[in-house]
């Protein structure tokens, strides 16, 4: 049994526990109705945040996952990203606690501003000017975005911009995004931006037109672009980019990858020249230095973790 039925069995336990205030599953998604989706998308979200997400995404212009309202596909990493980060936002030294579980070399934090500014921005996308040939930057839909972003200071003085892509069960097949009409666009658009990288080598051409390294050389692209335009609210030195998946989804991890014949990981950061940049840390780590007193803790560790 694959991490996905694992976490869809779970899913499914869940409903008929009446975890989800409730709900019975069965609920729209795509053009079929499904057992692991809530009728109601709302109350795939811890309950304490539910109205606040709402009218964060409202406010900020943010394009929900799949349609204008949160999904109710239990198995969906953007519900699964704001459970774990949107109640700490506004608490600067849990925020700090998350980034000490990857580096001690982080001394502080930073708001980022925008409507209903905190420590966490969710869906970003640097600013109002795109710098990828991407077009308008529309938050959450139809360009490179980070699920988080946090704003931190490095013992060193420098400021950080910490990018942070969310997985869940996510799984790849081995499409080729170079190839047809589509893959003379997305060519077009980034090739001259890897060539001057300072941060993608040579070895990034040859994975990154196959997921999930498609997605991480743009957000790769997209953090050295905003450190060289300094656009408002994003002005920074460096990055460091996280990866937050869990440690069971060995169909992501250990996949053996035709384009280098290696895993996620040693794959990724072989394509960078400073592979330091680059860290993956499962959920339950991320939030290892976090009270375990509290109901959200309770709730993540029955809903996501990997509890042994």
């Amino acid at each position: 049994m694959n991490f996905k039925t694992k976490e869809k069995k779970r899913g499914l336990e869940l409903i008929n526990r009446g975890f989800f205030d409730g709900d019975t599953g069965g609920g729209k998604f795509m053009a079929g109705k499904y057992p692991f989706v809530l009728q109601d998308g709302l109350l795939n979200l811890y309950p304490e945040i539910r109205d606040e997400v709402l009218d964060y995404f409202k406010q900020n212009n943010i394009v929900w996952w799949g349609g204008k309202y949160p999904t109710g596909h239990v198995l969906s990493s953007q519900i699964a990203c704001l459970n774990h980060l949107f109640k700490l936002r506004y608490e600067k030294d849990a925020v700090l606690n998350l980034l000490k579980t990857v580096s001690d070399d982080f001394t502080d934090v930073f708001p980022i501003a925008e409507n209903l500014e905190g420590y966490i921005q969710f869906e970003a996308v640097g600013g109002k000017i795109n710098f990828l040939n991407e077009g308008n930057n529309t938050r959450g839909s139809s360009c490179t975005s980070v699920d988080a972003l946090i704003y931190a200071q490095h013992r060193d003085g420098r400021r950080f911009l910490i990018p942070i892509e969310w997985k869940y069960v996510e799984l790849y097949g081995n499409e080729d995004k170079s190839a047809g009409r589509g893959g003379e666009i997305r060519k077009a658009r980034y090739i001259d931006l890897i060539k001057s990288s300072r941060y993608l080598n040579e070895k990034t051409l040859i994975c990154c037109w196959f997921e999930p390294f498609y997605q991480l050389m743009r957000q790769t692209l997209w953090a050295e672009q905003l450190l060289k335009h300094q656009p408002a609210s994003f002005q920074a030195d460096d990055y460091l980019h996280l990866h937050v998946i869990p440690d069971g989804n060995a169909q992501l991890l250990d996949k053996t990858y035709p384009c280098s014949k290696k895993g996620m990981v040693a794959t990724w950061k072989n394509c960078l020249t400073n592979p330091g940049k680059y860290i993956v840390v499962s959920p339950e780590q991320f939030w290892s230095k976090q009270s375990k007193d509290t109901d959200l803790y309770h709730y993540l560790r029955t809903r996501y973790w990997q509890v042994k």
